[in-house]
């Protein structure tokens, strides 16, 4: 992962890769056929840790979106995989980048799952039911990366966790939501009032 997050999938090499891992590269080569086989498998290891923290039935409505900035929070944490994902999610808009399905997938799986909490947000009366669903969805997905790389960029200068509740939430706003649900342990939000 690290020599993913470091150098991107086109510059990182096996021999780096088995050497950080203390294999050879036959040895790596063992476990997975290809560089291609080991960039899914590691693109899978981060989805597994991240759904491990969902539990096991997804949040409805706008506590979905809590989750969302609880991931955010848990990311600023775990600096190689944040680094690992903006670094191939954004080579893999390049012309036959082995991840290229894989983001485009992970893509709309995340925007059918934020569309889906925004509607039975819509239905639980959180939100006014003429909230766009799917351009609120596709912002908060921005949101979420663009800060990402600005907090790769500059981690001093950038509060993932408070900037993503504070954009989702004036988003929101803008539709007749109120603030975000409390935190799992039941604290307020940073910037909830």
């Amino acid at each position: 992962m690290e020599t993913f997050a470091a150098r991107g999938y086109n510059n990182a090499s096996l021999a780096e890769i088995a050497d950080r891992a203390g294999l050879t590269q036959a040895g790596v080569l063992h476990y997975f056929r290809s560089k291609a086989l080991l960039l899914a498998g590691v693109l899978e290891l981060r989805d597994r840790t991240d759904i491990e923290h969902l539990g096991p039935e997804r949040p409805r409505g706008l506590a979905f979106l809590r989750h969302l900035v609880d991931t955010v929070r848990r990311n600023a944490e775990r600096e190689g995989i944040v680094r690992m994902y903006a670094v191939l999610s954004a080579e893999s808009v390049t012309e036959d980048h082995p991840a290229q399905e894989y983001f485009r997938d992970r893509y709309a799986g995340l925007r059918a799952l934020v569309v889906e909490a925004l509607t039975e947000a819509c239905e639980l009366g959180e939100v006014r039911e003429d909230l766009d669903v799917r351009d609120a969805a596709n912002a908060i997905i921005a949101v979420m990366d663009g800060l990402q790389v600005q907090w790769l960029l500059s981690p001093e200068s950038v509060d993932m966790a408070a900037s993503t509740e504070r954009a989702i939430s004036a988003l929101l706003t803008g539709f007749g939501a109120g603030p975000l649900p409390e935190t799992r342990d039941g604290t307020s939000a940073p910037g909830a009032e």
